[in-house]
Parts: C-alpha cells; sequence; structure tokens
C-alpha cells in the first residue's frame, strides 16, 4: 500500500497519506501543510479523494482549508470537533497569535462509521479525552491505527485544553484501543510510531490510570 509520513506545520504534526496498491487516489491524514501534501501527491502520482481530520486542534489542521479548495476533496471529522475547523479559540490558534484559515467539514463522522476511499477500509473509533471529537482510524485489514493525539509512543495526548480528560483519555486508550484483538501498528499525530502490544504493557500514562483505579 502507499504510506507516506510528513512532519507538517508549525507543531510537526504527522501528515499521513494512505492508498491502496492499485488505486491512483490516496487518503491525507491531518493536513498540518497544504504546499508539502501537494508536492508529495505530485509525486506519488496520486489524486487526494478523501482528507480525514483525527481532531481539531489547529497544528492538524493548518492546511485543511488550502488543501481541500486545492483538491476539490471531501473533509471528514467527528461531528463533536467540527466547529473547531472554523474557530481560532476552539482549534487553539490563538495560542500561538495567528488565525486559522477555516475550513468546513463535508461529513461529520460517528463511533464505527466505516469509510471506504482510495481501495482502503477505514473504521472510526471515537477515542476523546485529549479532544471531544478526537478519533482513531482503524485499518483491520492493514493493521494499522491512525490515533492522532490520543496515544503515543510511551505517552498519551495533553489533557489540559478544554474539552481535555484524563480520565476520558484512559478509557479511550484502555477500553477502546487496547481491546482491539491482535498487533497493530499505531501512527500517532506526532513523534515515532509504535505498536498496541508494545502500549499494551508499557505506556507510563495507562499505567497511571491503572493505580489510581480509573
Amino acid at each position: 500500500m502507499l504510506f507516506e509520513k510528513l512532519p507538517t506545520g508549525p507543531l510537526n504534526v504527522n501528515t499521513y497519506l494512505i492508498g491502496g496498491d492499485n488505486d491512483t487516489e490516496c487518503v491525507v491524514i491531518d493536513p498540518g501543510d497544504a504546499g508539502l501534501v501537494l508536492d508529495a501527491l505530485h509525486c506519488t502520482g496520486r489524486t487526494c479523494a478523501l482528507i480525514l481530520v483525527t481532531h481539531g486542534h489547529f497544528d492538524h489542521i493548518w492546511g485543511l482549508a488550502e488543501l481541500a479548495e486545492a483538491t476539490g476533496a471531501p473533509v471528514a471529522v467527528h461531528a463533536a470537533d467540527a466547529d473547531k475547523l472554523q474557530s481560532d479559540r476552539k482549534s487553539m490558534a490563538f495560542l500561538i497569535g495567528k488565525r486559522l484559515p477555516a475550513a468546513r467539514a463535508t461529513q461529520l463522522l460517528q463511533d464505527n462509521d466505516i469509510v471506504h476511499a482510495a481501495g482502503l477500509t477505514i473504521r472510526v473509533l471515537h477515542t476523546p479525552g485529549h479532544s471531544e471529537g478526537g478519533v482513531s482510524y482503524v485499518l483491520d485489514a492493514q493493521r494499522m491505527i491512525f490515533c492522532g493525539d490520543t496515544l503515543f509512543f510511551d505517552g498519551a495526548g495533553r489533557t489540559d485544553f478544554p474539552g481535555g480528560s484524563q480520565e476520558t483519555l484512559y478509557h479511550s486508550i484502555a477500553d477502546r484501543l487496547f481491546r482491539l484483538e491482535g498487533a497493530y501498528d499505531v501512527f500517532p499525530g506526532h513523534g515515532d510510531s509504535t505498536t498496541l502490544d508494545h502500549e499494551r504493557l508499557c505506556n507510563p500514562f495507562v499505567q497511571m490510570g491503572r493505580r489510581l483505579k480509573w
């Protein structure tokens, strides 16, 4: 399959381009910079069939409006984070003193939705805690999870923004992600990739939640 990881935007978000082996299209996840994504699309010779947003914080959507306009691709985000795409305050863009390039969702996702695009079948898991509408995109056939800022290598997303909750995030990881059966590779919104097996055994945030009996 097509798999490209690009560090993009003001906070080095992991933007992903994924697609099936024999497809001419791809899915873009969390476009932090439209120019870099458009260059990557040109290099791969693929068109953008769909833009998926893991959550609506500014660093993950900084290039969203420009990319959607340039490609005409639909934009999918969980319904609880759709308003963040147009708000400096709700997206937290005000923290860096810049105006968010406002975008609009064309598809509002819910938990357990199934998305078909670019030769892939993608399952939506609602994994709030870092953001109210945070989701993880699960590719069961490829054993891959794109989890935004829910789960990191030996860590988890921050919960001190409005709508954040340590306990909610713990349950998103322990009760949703960790209960997926078998081995999965995990591709977070920042930093290195990891695996569910490693995080089940070693993740200090989850170990803390267990000790506190969240």
